[in-house]
């Protein structure tokens, strides 16, 4: 039998406006540019989309389900600039059809520097979900599926959930299959879905690319190789962006098309069914504890953290955005704490990745800069408006303490003289 299992992420971040060193305003987000591209994808993707797999669910009465991951600053951006197509998520969770996974709310990569901010960001993530949804996630996925041992106990830790998403690696699986469940190494509860990097990859990245051998790509086509999996695994995990449909892959070259196919040509074996994250592991056992001490992620061809920390510029600006971790929440300021989790979103340190290559096009994607480099100058400049800001308000709060003090020393010290 094989449970596919589709999991998209839903993702857009907070993009920077041109910001150079002498300015003072506390304002740092393209406005513009932010509504433009969710409005655009809103229209390219995620109305479209969210339509056609409510249309499947309905068709096939409830055997065709999904699963989301939605960051808390695409929530944000939907609430304001499209919630007409909020709305759509909406109807999809009253379906009863598709689950809603957790992650970090900025969409960071806080697991890798502080994990209490890690943990406080999950749980603001929680809450968006519960407040849009009415659900309670069980599942977790981190940013950009990076995932090693130490995250899997941390979020076992919790208490939250029953599963955690990785990368089906091949130099962490080796000989191993990314069709069973697993369990992480010193883990007692918490289960492991492993992304079939493969025929997920043939959706997502070479759909529409004529050069590829297999291409084009049918619906019939990929049930066959969903179909082979039987025998030798129970679940195929098809993790991909959302924005494959539509945006990625334009509609122009099938994609809805494909989709719309699929369920059918699925269902036409006995043995297959879909299910969300939860169904599978529910449905199947874990095989085995799956040892993965180093750090991976779905990111390009090295499945590693080079996209966001293979420079010094990445390095540098991580490091000093966490650094500030400390005064930022000293200050108790509600605007400059989130000013601080959103410059954390992924995407800024992406940005300045400069390992072109195989990878280019991706990097290049959805990019506003010119240049890595003018990405890492433009963050850093209003990083040190940030830290600007905390000092104010922490040496502001300083005097203010400090005058306090001072009169209530006068104050008894005038006491005592009447006395």
């Amino acid at each position: 039998m094989a449970a596919i299992c589709f999991y998209f992420q839903v993702h857009q971040p907070f993009r920077l406006r041109n910001y150079t060193i002498f300015e003072t305003d506390s304002n740092y987000y393209d406005e513009f540019k932010n509504g433009q591209i969710c409005r655009k994808v809103a229209d390219k993707c995620y109305l479209p989309a969210n339509r056609l797999i409510l249309e499947l669910i309905k068709k096939h009465k409830g055997r065709f389900r999904v699963a989301y991951s939605i960051t808390g600053v695409l929530l944000e951006q939907l609430e304001k600039y499209a919630p007409n197509a909020l709305y759509t998520f909406k109807e999809l969770a009253d379906t009863g059809c598709v689950e809603f996974l957790a992650e970090t709310y900025h969409h960071s990569l806080s697991s890798l520097y502080s994990h209490k901010e890690f943990l406080e960001q999950i749980d603001l993530h929680c809450d968006k979900i519960r407040k849009h949804f009415g659900l309670n996630p069980r599942i977790f996925r981190n940013t950009e599926l990076i995932y090693n041992n130490q995250i899997a106990e941390l979020i076992e830790s919790t208490g939250q959930f029953d599963a955690i998403l990785a990368e089906g690696a091949d130099h962490i699986l080796g000989y191993k299959s990314p069709n069973f469940v697993y369990q992480p190494l010193r883990c007692k509860k918490l289960k492991l879905l492993l992304k079939n990097y493969k025929l997920s990859d043939d959706i997502a990245f070479r759909f529409s690319n004529r050069g590829w051998d297999e291409w084009p790509l049918y619906a019939p086509k990929f049930a066959q190789w969903v179909n082979a999996v039987n025998g030798c695994g129970y679940n195929v995990n098809l993790f991909m962006d959302y924005e494959t449909f539509g945006e990625h892959q334009w509609e122009s070259t099938g994609i809805f098309d494909f989709m719309r196919q699929l369920p059918d040509e699925i269902l036409n074996h006995p043995d297959n069914s879909f299910k969300t994250p939860s169904e599978v592991i529910r449905s199947y056992p874990a095989c085995e504890a799956l040892d993965i001490p180093y750090t991976i992620s779905w990111a390009d061809i090295e499945r590693d953290l080079s996209a966001w920390l293979g420079n010094p510029m990445q390095r540098n600006a991580l490091a000093e955005i966490y650094r500030l971790e400390q005064t930022v929440k000293q200050t108790a300021d509600s605007k400059i704490i989130e000013d601080w989790r959103k410059l954390q979103t992924s995407d800024h340190f992406y940005y300045m990745c400069t390992k072109w290559f195989a990878d280019g096009d991706v990097h290049k994607y959805f990019n506003p800069y010119d240049s890595p480099y003018d990405s890492y100058i433009n963050f850093m400049n209003v990083l040190d408006n940030l830290s600007s800001r905390c000092k104010n308000i922490l040496n502001t709060t300083a005097s203010q303490h400090k005058k306090t003090k001072s009169t209530r020393r006068n104050n008894r010290s005038k006491d005592s003289q009447l006395v």
